[in-house]
């Protein structure tokens, strides 16, 4: 560790300066280039920094084509103003030399494109030459440069228009869990970087399109300068001075205009493939090797010109045989791909009769582990057309769920029931019907909490979650409703509130096997020795059985290293996954108490007579899944009446309702009292936190 250390530490050091230099080289660079324009140069240095001007150009044209996607090269609208300015820093520095130099210019580079373009000399070179030049910059101007700017334009304000639409999806998708979070970010990244990239292009076009204009300002400057400098300074012949000076300023605009031809047709072709992202050569291959019908109707053509007299038929000849040529090497090549096809496909016959007798004598319809069914009415929650809100509110209660309980909920498939009325909602977990309500869209429910002060009329109705009364009122009642003392909820709200209480309820049934697995599988990244120790001496049922049992009495299973912990501890000695449930509970009896203490730390419990307590212990009894408590029905119905009328007391001073009782009771206590009141919290002695005081504020008794 000391050693990797101390390599990260090097690693850094040398980063550090690394960056620096190369920080400092380009701030360097980028000043020389604005001082070309001032200083003059010597032209061995032109003929240097032109020759990198212009395989630069053509690299920048390499790596637009072998790009994949057009953001990948996110750097591009800024290479185009760096090469712009360090092509306008040459251009003015060559015309500084032809005009100050004349005959005895000696650049290179200018000069060998000068005769490349006006040939051995004389007017009709020069004529030619010219001629050359104005068709060269008329393409460039005309065609390419305004083309590529109206698409960059195009392209920026599609892709800026279409921004909020994307990210709506993005967000619709997050909420219906098709994605992950990290997902949406990585959409959401990918979305801002391809708007910045338009955006930028659209600006950027306009850089190559300036530099094509004042190139040929440039072009026209050093002809008539230079033919004026010529005659009035260096005494110079007319003629001479015209040869001399159009021949440079042509070679010079085409140094010049040339690297600019490359970037602009860069810069089409990445504005160009918005839609076409992949290798550009595959895409050519695939898009123009289609249909061998094209290629052989073509070859027809060129034959049938070959025999029109006056046509080349040396030239139309041999371009129809290769491309016949072609079209056969499609066709062979689309019959070898049909055949190795249809080998494939017989290979395949018996597996996939196999598989259909398979799926014929075992059916299996997978479940959910937890949906949502919706009448048509209720459609709009979910649109993603019409904001789609109850997506978010769902993908809140997830991501609360999980913090409360430890549990990561997976997700909630969210359908259309035909069969549901059309206000009406139905929860399912693992297909089984676990809570319905409906809703009246376009109104709010007002709840009474017990805190109003005038009533309200309205459509009566009861809150779907909890049963408490309600009633529906218009959405601009809303306020007055708030005033009266009334909760109020709107539609999504409502389904949100009950599905927060179904994952409460019955959290334990949503853990499934594979969760837990998954969930050992995430602690062993960090924690390789808890949970290997656990899987020797338990499997992940019994791990199952014991998040369930802390779960089924709405635990957090958050402090999962706890848990795994105790039940490595106790395992060995006993695999009833309800003692390991209770051993669990004591390992988290600080989280326990706190959760019903209130904010001084008390702990406001009932107690059980000790005769009565005694009872329960003796009535207890084994099954195969577990010890349940077995009284009597004259002492359970007696037992539970004592049990509600001590919970109502204390619901009525305001505290949670809690069973402080002995280790052995704790279980069967629960069990007793489970069915008809789950919110019933029993806690045993040892699980109560050193920190925490217990005022005893009733005992449960049966009547006498």
């Amino acid at each position: 560790m000391a050693d990797m250390a101390r390599i990260n530490r090097e690693g850094a050091s040398r980063r550090g300066p690394l960056k620096a230099s190369r920080d400092m080289l380009i701030g360097l660079v980028l000043v020389v280039v604005v001082m070309m324009i001032i200083i003059p140069i010597p032209t061995v240095l032109l003929d240097t920094l032109m020759a990198f001007n212009l395989i630069f150009s053509l690299m920048i044209l390499l790596i637009v084509i072998y790009t994949i996607k057009p953001t990948d090269f996110s750097l591009f609208p800024f290479i185009l103003l760096a090469v712009t300015v360090f092509g306008l820093a040459l251009n003015i520095s060559s015309t500084r030399l032809i005009l100050v130099r004349g005959a005895r210019f000696d650049g290179r580079m200018v000069r060998a494109f000068s005769s490349f373009v006006v040939g051995s000399g004389g007017t009709e070179g020069l004529v030619v030459g010219f001629i050359i030049f104005i068709v060269i910059i008329a393409v460039q101007v005309m065609v390419i440069t305004k083309g590529a700017t109206r698409v960059s334009e195009v392209a920026a304000r599609f892709a800026l228009d279409s921004m909020q639409v994307k990210q709506m999806a993005i967000e619709a998708e997050l909420s219906a869990q098709s994605i992950t979070e990290e997902e949406a970010r990585t959409k959401k990244a990918e979305l801002e970087k391809e708007s910045a990239f338009y955006g930028a292009m659209d600006g950027a076009s306009n850089f190559i399109s300036g530099n094509v204009k004042v190139g040929i300002l440039i072009t026209v400057v050093n002809i008539v300068g230079g033919i004026i400098n010529g005659v009035a300074i260096h005494q110079e012949p007319l003629s001479a001075a015209v040869g001399t000076y159009i021949t440079f300023s042509i070679g010079d605009g085409l140094v010049s205009q040339l690297p600019a031809l490359l970037v602009s047709t860069a810069m089409g072709i990445v504005v160009t493939r918005a839609a076409a992202t992949g290798d550009l050569g595959q895409q050519v291959d695939e898009q123009f090797a289609r249909d061998e019908r094209i290629y052989w109707v073509s070859a027809v053509v060129l034959a049938a010109l070959a025999l029109i007299p006056g046509f080349p038929w040396y030239v139309l000849a041999p371009m129809s045989f290769f491309v016949g040529i072609y079209a056969f090497y499609l066709r062979r090549r689309k019959r070898r791909k049909a055949d190795f096809d249809g080998m494939m496909a017989k290979t395949g016959d018996s597996d996939k009769k196999a598989k259909a007798e398979a799926a014929e004598l075992s059916p299996i319809v997978s479940l959910d582990p937890l949906s949502l069914e919706l009448g048509y009415g209720l459609i709009p929650l979910v649109d993603k057309d019409k904001g789609a809100e109850l997506l978010d509110r769902i993908q809140g209660v997830r991501r609360q769920s999980g913090l409360d309980l430890g549990l990561v909920i997976p997700k909630i498939r969210i359908m259309d029931n035909m069969m549901l009325e059309p206000s009406e909602y139905c929860f399912k977990i693992k297909g089984v019907d676990t809570g319905r309500g409906k809703i009246r869209m376009g109104y709010y429910l007002c709840i009474n909490s017990g805190n109003v002060t005038e009533e309200l009329a309205g459509e009566k109705t009861q809150e779907p979650t909890f049963g408490l009364p309600a009633l529906w009122i218009s959405e601009d009642r809303r306020d007055e409703a708030e005033r009266a003392g009334y909760t109020v909820v709107d539609p999504p709200s409502i389904i949100a509130t009950h599905l927060t209480e179904i994952i409460k309820q019955h959290a334990a049934d949503i853990l499934g096997r594979q969760d837990t697995q998954a969930i050992l599988d995430h602690l062993n990244n960090d924690y390789p020795a808890v949970v290997g120790e656990v899987l020797k001496a338990a499997n992940v049922g019994i791990v199952q059985k014991v998040f369930q049992g802390l779960l089924r009495e709405r635990v957090s299973i958050r402090n999962t290293i706890s848990i795994l912990e105790s039940i490595a501890d106790y395992a060995p000695a006993s695999k009833n996954p309800q003692a390991l449930v209770e051993k669990a509970r004591q390992a988290l009896g600080s989280q326990i108490c706190h959760q019903y203490a209130d904010d001084e730390r008390r702990l406001h419990g009932l107690t059980i007579d000790k005769t009565l307590e005694e009872k329960i212990i003796e009535s207890g009894f084994e099954t195969i899944t577990g010890e349940r408590s077995g009284l009597d029905p004259q002492t359970q119905a007696a037992w539970l009446r004592a049990v509600s009328k001590a919970v109502m007391a204390v619901k009525s001073q305001g505290y949670p309702p809690v069973i402080l009782c002995s280790e052995a009771a704790r279980r069967l206590v629960k069990d007793a009292v489970e069915r008809e009141i789950p919110e019933l919290a029993v806690i045993s002695v040892p699980e109560i936190s050193p920190d925490i005081t217990v005022m005893f504020i009733g005992v449960i008794k049966l009547d006498t």
